[in-house]
């Protein structure tokens, strides 16, 4: 049983069998509470149990006013409202498919529909209590789809739209405008499913709207659709090189519209781009010697734009190759190369190894520098365009040959035997010195600046060369030769004679060119000499009684020879430089003499026409007997060296005293008187008497042819010694004649004769 609840109405109630669980009341009024009561009964109507609950009656039926299509995927639908409804089920059905969308007012709208598709649209309201019946169904169709629009932009100034058929159209609707508003729309209608929008804005956001409409004429879905054109081609491309990083930095013009770049170089060899957002972008590895020809695209969304007109640039020129650097003739250094493509010019650089450097500049492939003797030069070569210097080449190292030492002169040390000096030359690092003659070559290798060739012949010309060497560069086999002469070779003494005692002649083997000879006699009594061109030369005043050592030496303008073996020579004992001869008796004279030099022993003659008187001794005196008084001699000495070698020495003449008197008497005289009387063969001679006594001496002397002198007043009573001796020419008196005494009394007349 149903009784309403807070409002006037019958209350109802039904029967049910016993195997029903579910029963309806029916004719409830609408959106009415109910208390509903069900009570369960036997079969004899004995209520067994009961069970009482509220319940809401769904709200009326509403009634659809309208029902059309604005969009093809859904119906829009008007109704009147129902009082106590909630919401409201908006069923769309085709067929046996139906879409159901709960609405909580109207107009409502299903959605998910088919386009241009007719569906049967019912309605019902909803409460807490539940759902009415469905309204009276009313048909509606869906309004054509939207066209599926592709849009493309194949120019910089036209817009392609395309799109595929739509169901039930018959045709279509297209606009499009600016984005951003600006300028005017462009309409077209057309049957056709592509349309080209032509002279449109380059890289401009273009909005596109199409639909479709049918034969009734009904416009169907609208569509939009965002279409770019593509960027007009950039413009003022600027390309620079960077020579030091290989790049090229590409710059242009932004064009409108564009959101990114490609900037694109290509050469004969290669091809290479770089993409960016922005308005300049660095392409990198860059190949040397290379004419690039750039090219820049600006793209957006709808593609990209023609390339811009290229723009060539050359890269620096690559290094150049093919680098020969030679040395035609020391201190001219040649550098050459083979011709780099781009390229205007080149600078090669030389730099020694002091740190000095020079350059040369030339539109050619060859330089030309100056180069010194012991330096390693370090060439590089560069290649020039207006794009910059090319990249470093491999750098050559050239070293000279060393330097020839210039400032030696060889020094003979001996006859053999040649000392060769000079400075360290740049660049040595072993010097060879070389003599050659016409068969023979003496070689001297070392690292000191200083060399000595030994074994050289005599007389012979030799070329010397100092050569220095390296490791790198060999020998400098440009060094200037001198010219040395031997000294010339020793002569050979073959002969020494003697011409006269102070005259000697040396004789020798000459085997020398063109050389002077000087033979020297050397002793402790001084140095003789003499000079000739020939084989033969004559030592003149040697002195006597003096050792020499001779030997000859050969002297040419290369210097001296070595001496000769030396020869001894001995001269003959020098004569005595004083010679006395005295008288010692009347048949005695003592010769006596100084020594002299190389005399061992003497020989000593008197010789007269009527004898000879001869002496040998080792002094230097001797006494010879047996001589004639009154008598002229010849004295002469021979001086005998130790070895024999004799000097007649001839002296002056000389003559033997007068006889001693003989027969020598004193007669008595008056007036105290004496005469002595003697006797005598030879009548030129004067004799003196000389008396001797204690009371006086007295001398009396006779004239010429007279035999007595007479001694006046000489004292009585006295012994007196008396000498007659004869008077020499130079009035000297002899002292060895006899001696007589005699006594003088003073009685009588007589003279007493002693002994």
């Amino acid at each position: 049983m149903a009784t309403p609840v807070n409002t006037v109405g019958h209350s109802l109630s039904a029967h049910f069998s016993d195997l029903s669980f579910v029963g309806t009341l029916a004719s409830l009024a609408p959106n009415t509470v109910y208390t509903v009561k069900v009570d369960a009964v036997d079969k004899n109507g004995i209520v067994l149990a009961e069970a009482q609950t509220m319940q809401l009656t769904a709200p009326e039926i509403p009634i659809i006013e309208q029902a059309y299509s604005k969009l093809s995927n859904s119906i829009t639908v008007d109704w009147a409202a129902v009082a106590g409804a909630s919401s409201y089920l908006l069923t769309a059905q085709d067929g046996d498919s139906f879409i159901e969308t709960i609405i909580i007012s109207s107009p409502g709208t299903v959605t998910g529909l088919k386009a241009s598709t007719v569906y049967k649209i019912s309605i019902r309201s909803i409460n807490a209590g539940g759902r009415s019946q469905p309204s009276p169904a009313k048909k509606a169709k869906t309004v054509l789809a939207a066209p599926i629009l592709t849009a493309s932009s194949p120019g910089y100034g036209n817009i392609v739209v395309s799109w595929r058929a739509v169901y039930m159209a018959v045709g279509f609707f297209v606009s499009i405008m600016r984005s951003d508003g600006l300028g005017s729309m462009l309409k077209e209608n057309t049957t056709n499913t592509s349309l080209t929008f032509s002279s449109l804005d380059p890289g401009t956001l273009y909005t596109i709207k199409a639909h479709a409409w049918d034969a009734s004429g009904i416009p169907g879905d609208d569509v939009t659709y965002n279409q770019r054109t593509r960027p007009h081609a950039p413009a003022d491309i600027q390309v620079t090189f960077d020579s030091g990083a290989w790049r090229a930095i590409i710059s242009c013009t932004p064009a409108e519209g564009a959101s990114s770049y490609i900037m694109a170089a290509h050469s004969s060899t290669s091809e290479l781009n770089c993409s960016t957002t922005s308005s300049s972008c660095t392409i990198p590895s860059l190949e040397c010697g290379a004419e690039y020809s750039v090219s820049v695209i600006a793209s957006n969304e709808a593609g990209s734009s023609i390339p811009t007109e290229a723009v060539t640039f050359k890269t620096v020129p690559c290094a150049p190759e093919s680098v020969t650097v030679e040395e035609a003739e020391p201190g001219n250094l040649s550098v050459s190369w083979s011709n780099v493509d781009l390229s205007d010019y080149y600078v090669v650089f030389v730099k020694s190894d002091d740190g000095l450097e020079v350059h040369c500049n030339t539109s050619r492939t060859q330089c030309y520098f100056q180069s010194d003797c012991g330096f390693t030069y370090f060439i590089s070569v560069f290649a020039y365009n207006r794009a910059g210097q090319s990249p470093l080449g491999d750098i050559f190292n050239h070293t000279t040959a060393p330097c020839c030492p210039s400032d030696f002169n060889p020094v003979f040390v001996s006859s053999d035997t040649v000392q060769i000096i000079w400075s360290p030359v740049r660049g040595a690092e072993m010097y060879e010195t070389k003599a050659v003659d016409w068969s023979n070559e003496l070689l001297c290798n070392d690292t000191a600046t200083i060399c000595t060739l030994s074994a050289l012949q005599c007389n012979t010309q030799y070329n010397i060369t100092v050569y220095s060497f390296s490791e790198i560069r060999g020998s400098n086999t440009s060094c200037a030769t001198k010219h040395v002469a031997t000294a010339p070779c020793s002569p050979e003494i073959i002969s020494v004679s003697k011409e006269t005692l102070s005259v000697i002649s040396v004789h020798w083997l000459a085997s020398n060119d063109e050389a002077t000879y000087t033979v020297t006699a050397k002793g402790e009594a001084g140095m003789w000499d003499c000079t000739s061109s020939g084989n033969s030369c004559t030592l003149h005043n040697l002195p006597c009684g003096s050792l020499f050592s001779i030997s000859a030496v050969a002297s040419t303008e290369a210097g001296h020879s070595l001496p000769s073996y030396s020869v001894p020579l001995e001269t003959a004992p020098c004569c005595p430089a004083d010679l006395t001869v005295t008288q010692v008796t009347q048949s005695v004279t003592n010769i006596s003499w100084s020594i002299g030099t190389g005399s061992k022993t003497y020989i000593t003659t008197l010789e007269s026409h009527k004898r000879q008187a001869r002496c040998h001794t080792l002094q230097n005196s001797c006494l010879l007997g047996c001589i004639t008084c009154g008598t002229n001699y010849t004295v002469s000495v021979k001086a005998v060296s130790e070895t024999g070698l004799i000097s007649d020495c001839i002296y002056r003449r000389f003559s033997s005293s007068a006889c001693c008197p003989a027969g020598v008497k004193l007669y008595r005289l008056d007036n105290n008187g004496i005469r002595i009387y003697w006797r005598t063969l030879e009548g030129s001679i004067n004799y003196t008497t000389d008396l001797y006594g204690s009371k006086g001496n007295f001398t009396c002397t006779s004239s010429v042819a007279v035999s007595y002198c007479d001694v006046t007043e000489i004292p009585c009573g006295d012994v007196y010694t008396v000498v007659v001796s004869p008077v020499t020419d130079k009035g000297s008196k002899l002292t060895f004649c006899p001696k007589k005494i005699y006594s003088v009394t003073c009685s009588g007349s007589s003279v007493g004769m002693g002994k």
